[in-house]
């Protein structure tokens, strides 16, 4: 059975109603991303910092899982250990759906950890109308479970040796724009992966694509998983 390997972005999780974080012209949710996605600026203004992943948090569990994030799980539940999610969001909507073998490079929304003791919390139990929440343990500022501009993405080298691997990688709802998931599709590509895109746009790094579907995640990905799970 083959190695299935999927990488996914905001365009995924748009389709449910998340906002895409980046605007066209830069600025995530009206903030400076320097301000509110970066470890300078959580010391500069962690009430700021807070308030921002608070309301974020509060609009990933007002929407639901889409057709695409449920494809996925159809095809997990066929490939099994076969399979692996890789993706960029931290909206927790592969979790929700079903999905168990993910790797979250950017972490997720609904969890958050001691700046000092590093103990992690879920968001759920801990006081969101506090301000600025701090650790139970030892007393210090809790933040944020995301991977910032400037720090180093979670998971690297396991999806290296699943990029390695992979027989199949499919590339859903991403613009080929930030690394090193960008990067990703070149590393499958040259380790002899059949590579499969779909996106609304086409992506920055089309060149490597040996398909590629111009459309919604939710409409074409179940369709293409149907045919795939006929022939793996």
């Amino acid at each position: 059975m083959s190695n299935v390997i999927v990488l996914t972005g905001a365009g995924i999780s748009a389709e449910s109603g998340i906002k895409t974080f980046r605007d066209s012209n830069g600025l995530w949710e009206n903030h400076r991303v320097e301000d509110v996605a970066s470890p300078e600026g959580f010391i500069r203004n962690p009430n700021l910092v807070w308030d921002f992943y608070k309301q974020r948090y509060t609009q990933s569990i007002s929407v639901e899982p889409n057709g695409a994030h449920l494809a996925l799980v159809k095809l997990e539940k066929h490939l099994g250990d076969k399979f692996h999610i890789i993706t960029q969001n931290v909206d927790c909507l592969h979790t929700r759906a079903g999905s168990r073998r993910i790797y979250e490079m950017h972490g997720r929304l609904d969890s958050c950890f001691c700046t000092r003791c590093r103990t992690h919390f879920k968001i759920e139990d801990i006081d969101l109308a506090v301000q600025l929440p701090h650790c139970e343990l030892c007393g210090a500022l809790l933040r944020p479970d995301i991977v910032w501009f400037g720090e180093i993405p979670y998971y690297l080298y396991e999806i290296e040796e699943l990029l390695k691997n992979s027989d199949y990688f499919l590339i859903i709802g991403t613009s080929g724009v930030v690394y090193p998931a960008a990067g990703f599709v070149m590393t499958a590509k040259l380790f002899g992966a059949h590579t499969i895109g779909i996106n609304l746009e086409k992506p920055d790094n089309m060149g490597f694509f040996d398909e590629f579907h111009l459309g919604k995640c939710g409409e074409l990905l179940p369709p293409i998983v149907d045919e795939m799970i006929k022939h793996l």
